[in-house]
């Protein structure tokens, strides 16, 4: 997990409990202070480490993104010879038995390499204001990254052969790195699933659909260009998604608002078995 100068105390600690109160125990919480925080934020981390040796302060003297924190955290956990990879956000909750349902299923379906599930979605008040649900199979997760990223980052859990093997997140980028790494690995022959469990909570601002700014909508319009090539998915109808993407992420907030209730109808409704 990454924590940020702007990111809420309240919402971090929230985060931080969720994993440590899981039904399944047996692991190391690493949490990247990615340049300096507020004091509050720095209380409440230094609380949790106190309370818990399972957690681990790893600190940026300056921010360097996402994709570089996770590279870092993957190259330190290299000396414990780990299983898997367990992705979390600072602002979102894990329900508690999510490490124990997709550890579970790993070891019970070796081939899969890059487990996701389904998510609430959660305002700020903790309230339920929607759900997000990915389709399943790895055909449909393939088949649908040329034109979306077709996992939820926050809860997805990598197998470490995976960064064993050589691969890593771009960190050259600030955002949509999930997006190039799984076109990457699916590129490369890893084997995806996602669950339909519901096993996070996903916060949902009130400026969720203005965040993107151009820097993310061109990053997401390049990872499209970047999917069809690799995966080799030709066709008209990925060109002319991709291009549509880019410039529906460039209209008013509502507009966007109104087409994001409209894809999480159309995945609930396509994107199941």
């Amino acid at each position: 997990m990454a924590v940020y100068q702007a990111d809420n105390a309240k919402w971090i600690s929230e985060a931080v409990d969720s994993i440590l109160t899981q039904t399944y125990t047996d692991f190391l919480f690493v949490i990247v202070v990615d340049g300096p925080v507020p004091q509050l934020i720095t209380d409440a981390l230094s609380k949790a480490a106190e309370s818990d040796e399972r957690v681990v302060i790893a600190q940026n003297s300056h921010n360097i993104g996402l994709a570089s924190s996770m590279n870092s955290v993957i190259d330190f956990a290299m000396q414990f010879n780990p299983s898997f990879l367990v992705r979390m956000d600072a602002d979102d909750i894990s329900e508690d038995h999510r490490l124990l349902r997709q550890i579970t299923y790993l070891k019970k379906h070796s081939n899969i390499a890059i487990l996701g599930s389904a998510l609430t979605e959660i305002n700020e008040s903790g309230d339920k204001v929607g759900a997000r649900v990915m389709p399943a199979s790895h055909r449909q997760i393939v088949r649908i990254l040329p034109r979306r990223c077709s996992l939820n980052h926050p809860t997805v859990v990598i197998r470490f052969n995976v960064f064993t093997d050589g691969h890593r997140y771009d960190g050259e980028l600030r955002n949509t790195q999930d997006y190039f790494l799984w076109i990457t690995l699916a590129s490369k022959g890893y084997i995806f699933r996602n669950l339909k469990d519901r096993l996070l909570k996903f916060r949902r601002v009130n400026n969720f659909y203005k965040r993107r700014g151009l820097s993310k909508s061109l990053n997401e319009f390049k990872a499209r260009l970047y999917a069809i090539t690799k995966l080799r998915q030709f066709s008209p109808y990925n060109f002319l998604y991709a291009c549509g993407v880019l410039s529906l992420r460039l209209m008013p907030g509502k507009v966007v608002k109104l087409a994001y209730k409209l894809d999480r109808h159309l995945l609930e409704r396509f994107g199941k078995h």
